[in-house]
């Protein structure tokens, strides 16, 4: 795809993986709509932001009216990148915790990719990135809610793509591990290091996958750390 003057929408932008890609993908010349409940420290011409919690279809369907109002329907661009994840063993994980990570990272890529896949598949064209972790095809101590969610990523990631590639239309799944972003805020056995990827290296990555020729596809892409601290 070529990406100037293509419309993109990224959840999640208020730092790490979501900020970084909203830069690259300004800089790569695309209009950027970032949804997320507080916004970037960004100003750009081309960045507009709509304040959104992706666990709230409301909040989802009304983002999106006032995007396609601002920045038109032919949305080429979606990335499913908002999420967050809390640790605890499965007797000890707070129920409001399991349902907000479901909410975060599973209902919300439900609630934005609904919304677009019509006009792309009228413009046989476009591309979703969801962002997983290898913790959904990893099962992790005590982040057993976390690894259930990110594996139901997967699994919806793998149906979109079946349903939609005869449409024009690519679904990318990346899953990351470990890096250097605030999501290990809440996470005491992790403690965040340089040994971590970077944010901008898994948007170099999103841009890799959206800037393949049309007929080429990356389903699944796991990244990596090359030597990761203990």
């Amino acid at each position: 795809m070529e990406l100037k003057n293509k419309v993109a929408i990224v959840t999640g932008v208020s730092k790490g993986i979501g900020l970084a890609t909203v830069k690259t993908l300004l800089e790569k010349g695309c209009k950027v709509a970032g949804w997320g409940r507080t916004n970037a420290n960004l100003e750009h011409d081309n960045y507009y932001f709509y304040k959104t919690d992706v666990r709230n279809v409301e909040e989802v369907n009304a983002s999106y009216d006032a995007t396609i109002s601002d920045l038109g329907v032919d949305i080429a661009i979606l990335v499913n990148n908002a999420g967050l994840g809390f640790e605890g063993g499965i007797e000890k994980i707070e129920v409001n915790q399991w349902h907000q990570m479901f909410e975060t990272n599973v209902d919300g890529i439900f609630y934005c990719s609904r919304l677009v896949i019509p006009q792309m598949k009228a413009n046989d064209e476009g591309h979703i990135i969801n962002i997983s972790s290898i913790a959904g095809n990893t099962g992790i101590p005590n982040m057993a809610a976390y690894c259930a969610t990110k594996h139901a990523v997967m699994g919806l990631s793998h149906a979109m793509y079946k349903e939609l590639r005869n449409f024009g239309i690519k679904v990318t799944c990346v899953y990351p591990g470990s890096v250097k972003t605030n999501f290990f805020d809440k996470i005491d056995s992790v403690t965040i290091n340089d040994g971590m990827m970077m944010p901008e290296d898994i948007a170099s990555t999103i841009v890799h996958c959206l800037e393949s020729q049309a007929n080429y596809h990356h389903v699944d892409i796991e990244v990596r750390p090359l030597k990761p601290r203990k």
